[in-house]
């Protein structure tokens, strides 16, 4: 279980100076879409101005107001109950962050003390993570006043975990990015279980498919070896499932055996 803060505050001067996350994309506003991905969250703040929402949220704001993302984080921080152990921080203009995106942030990450999505780049995005909450609190403390202050500055003192994903990690900072947005979400974009269903009808495939060892796999050979190991990987590791006799224990054997290897490396650096 997690707690969630969301960010929806600044001006949007890039877009006019409008409220950007009010801004509808797929259906919804931006804001939301970040709610929604956060929906198997215990309690969710929202650092901003008051807005009418789909979901019951606490709202808080930064000191002063418009002071920047690190001091929405330590607004929001302040706002989650105390004894929460996960805390994952969405900046509402990021329209391709899901659900899933959230359930691959928030699962365990021995050894470290943030999962952030990281782009096409490999550049890590620090509001679109999940932290260790005791973390957070003593890197936000040793930072002092985080008004007006880089995120980078906590960044630096936290143990991460890159999440690669170019797709999650596109936010909507000007209008042609908003409106790329609006085309991919309203033109009827295929969501990933879709397309693993449309899949599994057209290759034969009888059987449901778990996806979280598989997407567990793809992120550890990305982040341990390089990211085209990801796909490489996991093609590697059904093959052999296939040869076996492709029945359920033979798939998992050869996605533990895979992973096993794959957590054996040394991480690249980013």
């Amino acid at each position: 279980m997690y707690d969630a803060i969301v960010l929806a505050g600044g001006s949007a001067q890039r877009l006019g100076g409008i409220d950007k996350v009010m801004a509808e994309v797929g259906g919804m506003s931006l804001l939301d879409r970040a709610l929604a991905a956060c929906v198997d969250a215990r309690s969710v703040v929202v650092v901003g101005p008051r807005r009418l929402v789909r979901r019951a949220v606490g709202w808080t704001s930064e000191d002063p107001s418009g002071s920047g993302p690190l001091a929405g984080i330590a607004a929001g921080l302040a706002a989650v109950a105390a004894d929460v152990d996960t805390v994952v921080v969405l900046a509402a203009d990021l329209p391709f962050v899901s659900r899933e995106t959230v359930q691959r942030l928030v699962a365990p990450r021995p050894g470290h003390d943030a999962a952030l999505l990281a782009d096409a780049d490999g550049r890590w995005q620090p509001l679109a993570g999940a932290y260790d909450a005791a973390a957070l609190r003593r890197a936000l403390a040793s930072i002092g006043n985080p008004a007006n202050r880089p995120v980078q500055l906590l960044v630096d003192r936290l143990r991460i975990l890159p999440v690669p994903d170019a797709y999650a990690a596109r936010d909507c900072d000007t209008p042609e990015q908003l409106a790329s947005a609006r085309t991919e979400l309203e033109g009827g974009m295929t969501s990933l279980d879709e397309w693993v269903a449309e899949l599994r009808d057209a290759l034969g495939v009888e059987r449901d498919i778990e996806l979280k060892p598989i997407l567990d796999l793809a992120r550890v050979a990305a982040h341990n070896i390089e990211r085209p190991a990801a796909p490489v990987t996991t093609f590697l590791a059904g093959y052999a499932a296939g040869l076996r006799g492709g029945a359920p224990e033979q798939v998992d054997d050869a996605l533990r055996t895979a992973g096993e290897r794959a957590a054996a490396h040394t991480p690249v650096e980013h």
